[in-house]
């Protein structure tokens, strides 16, 4: 199963051991989607770096629609049709941190 991680804020007073985190994981910008393996030790990087960031697990005709668009496992996507809620608070009442699958209908709205 793979992972799908959003990075939705930009860098600005972003700690730096957070931000060499982001970049590990392939997000070095907004609006950059990483398709990640899920193991222990990315979602330990995934919850560190979770005020700057939403993830869920990615469906597979998502992962169809991704492969067409690109090569490699890190793609950079338009801001979301409609817009986000708020990037202040956490899911379900803001876009921050984990949403599980409803990951899918954000990024659906991105491409």
């Amino acid at each position: 199963m793979e992972l799908a991680v959003l990075r939705v804020r930009g860098r600005i007073g972003v700690r730096e051991d957070v931000e060499r985190t982001m970049r590990m994981l392939g997000l070095h910008t907004k609006h950059a989607l990483a398709l990640v393996p899920k193991s222990s030790e990315i979602v330990g990087m995934i919850k560190k770096s979770e005020d700057y960031v939403t993830w869920g697990e990615a469906s597979g005709d998502l992962l169809e629609m991704l492969k067409e668009k690109g090569k490699g496992n890190v793609y950079r996507l338009a801001p979301p049709r409609g817009g986000f809620k708020t990037l202040k608070k956490r899911w379900p009442k803001g876009d921050l941190g984990y949403r599980g699958n409803n990951i899918n209908d954000l990024i659906k709205r991105m491409l």
